[in-house]
């Protein structure tokens, strides 16, 4: 069992409706050692790919997305939910559905801060239908960026997300695959990892 794993077990909370609030240290309240710990564990399984930028998306990633690009010591671009005055000139865009908002929207990224001579870790806090990840992955493309890998705090592994990626021919890291969890009883079963 890894730190992310521990964690959960001792601070997540199991809600109906499949959904795990891990708001206590990750996605509301940031626990800085462990999204180093996590920075750190991305840059291990990622090692060796060229990797010059993460990529995320607002605003729950963007913690993961600074821990991750100071293990890379590279730049960390997020893509912004909606348009903004801030971003000038041309943009990517793409729809996303979000699995805990239940809601759709636009996602932008400044055609000035990615292109084709980029080579992107993709990062986000969780994974449960891939929506959001698809429409990173779209903005991707429009750019001619090479996505060397996704990495994703949690993933649903009950949920489709995970093996859509996966089929796309993306590689997939998630630090933690939850299998099964109850919200009546609280219990949370993670996928062994290697």
């Amino acid at each position: 069992m890894n730190y992310l794993e521990e964690r959960i077990l001792a601070e997540g909370i199991v809600k109906p409706g499949n959904v795990l609030k891990v708001d206590a240290f990750l996605n509301h309240q940031l626990d800085i050692g462990l999204l180093r710990w996590m920075g750190a564990e991305w840059k291990r399984r990622f090692a060796g790919r060229p990797i010059n930028k993460i990529l995320t998306i607002e605003a729950s990633g963007i913690g993961l997305a600074v821990a991750a690009a100071e293990q890379f010591e590279v730049p960390a671009v997020f893509a912004k939910k909606g348009e903004s005055i801030n971003i000038d000139g041309d943009v990517y865009r793409a729809e996303i559905e979000s699995f805990t908002r239940q809601n759709k929207s636009q996602v932008i990224v400044s055609k000035r801060f990615l292109g084709p001579d980029d080579h992107l870790l993709i990062v986000d806090d969780f994974l449960a239908n891939g929506c959001a990840l698809q429409g990173l992955l779209a903005i991707c493309a429009q750019a001619g960026a090479t996505v060397e890998g996704i990495g994703i705090a949690i993933e649903k592994g009950f949920q489709p997300g995970g093996q859509i990626i996966r089929n796309l021919g993306c590689r997939l890291e998630s630090l933690a695959i939850v299998d099964a969890m109850s919200a009546e009883t609280g219990r949370i079963v993670f996928r062994p990892q290697g």
